[in-house]
């Protein structure tokens, strides 16, 4: 693997403990990303398993490919290139039926913070771009920066990043940009660090991390295409098939949360009709009722694991 495409795949344990992975288990990852978790995985379902890969990202899809062929060569696998928003459309691409284990590690991965010029990363100078897909988006956070106003860069900052410090922050980048145009992550890290007070600056991890997480989270429509993408997922999933997905932000989770619990509805019907009208039944049984957390061991190597939760669901 390239040294700069190198990631830990989080909370692999309890990802692997998952589901009971067997010879033949059809299996797709959504978010390939360096293969870390697929590799793990493949190992399990062999010789009969296929397993699908899904990134929007090129150098990912390149990098992982060749480690699966190189580690399994005999296994059936396939890497889509596209957004998680298009599992229908992605699937109906390759010959399957159905899936049994469904993978969704959110946000961004390591090697996409650690290439500078991605502009994903606060603590490198490279261009304000933080595009999953620079071939096919146009958007970037430059642009968001150059071209909203006020008020929605403060809604942007403030429910995507949880920055408490939004609409100071929100002021003084448009402020800025009249004379200065703000170009690069440097440039950003100063506008933040002059909007936010020095003393607030001196605790809880990097000034500019939530800011840099909110834009990323627009330039890219993470929020907006996650839930469309978990209900294609379950029109995919096997009966008895669980889906699993690692979220590092409340409002992820939240959307995770939120659709699992939707589709574990029965009846909808008012209390006091005597016979059953509506025809809902659950759809899956919810796994974990509290989401799980990396262990303090992974914290130690992997740091960036600190806000992974993962939920699990199974397909009734």
């Amino acid at each position: 693997m390239t040294p700069e495409y190198r990631h830990n795949p989080v909370m692999l344990k309890e990802v692997l403990a998952s589901y009971e992975f067997r010879d033949g288990s059809v299996v797709c990852d959504c978010t390939l990303g360096g293969a870390g978790h697929s590799l793990a995985m493949a190992e399990k379902i062999l010789p009969q398993g296929v397993l699908v890969g899904i990134d929007q990202d090129d150098l990912a899809l390149e990098v992982a490919g060749k480690r699966i062929a190189e580690a399994y060569p005999s296994l059936k696998s396939f890497q889509l290139k596209g957004n998680f928003s298009q599992i229908d459309e992605l699937l109906s691409s390759v010959p399957l039926a159905g899936v049994d284990f469904f993978l969704f590690d959110l946000g961004v991965s390591s090697p996409q913070f650690d290439i500078p010029e991605r502009g994903f990363s606060y603590r490198e100078e490279a261009p304000l771009d933080m595009r999953m897909d620079p071939g096919k988006q146009t958007l970037t956070a430059q642009e968001v920066i150059e071209t909203y106003n006020v008020a929605d860069l403060t809604r942007i900052i403030r429910d995507y990043g949880e920055e408490k410090f939004a609409n100071k922050i929100a002021k003084l980048l448009v402020e800025r940009r009249l004379t200065n145009p703000v170009k690069t992550t440097f440039d950003l890290v100063d506008v933040i660090k002059a909007a936010i007070p020095a003393r607030e600056r001196r605790s809880g991890g990097h000034p500019a991390k939530k800011t840099f997480q909110a834009l990323r989270i627009e330039v890219n429509h993470e929020l907006e295409v996650l839930e469309s993408a978990l209900v294609q997922a379950l029109r995919w999933l096997n009966p008895k098939g669980r889906i699993a997905v690692i979220s590092y932000h409340s409002l992820e989770d939240r959307i995770v949360k939120q659709t699992f619990k939707e589709y574990t509805k029965g009846c909808t019907c008012p209390p006091d009709m005597p016979v059953c009208t509506c025809g809902n039944t659950p759809t899956i049984k919810v796994i974990t009722n509290k989401p799980l957390v990396p262990q303090a061991s992974e914290l130690e190597e992997n740091p960036r694991a600190r806000s992974a939760k993962l939920r699990i669901a199974e397909k009734l």
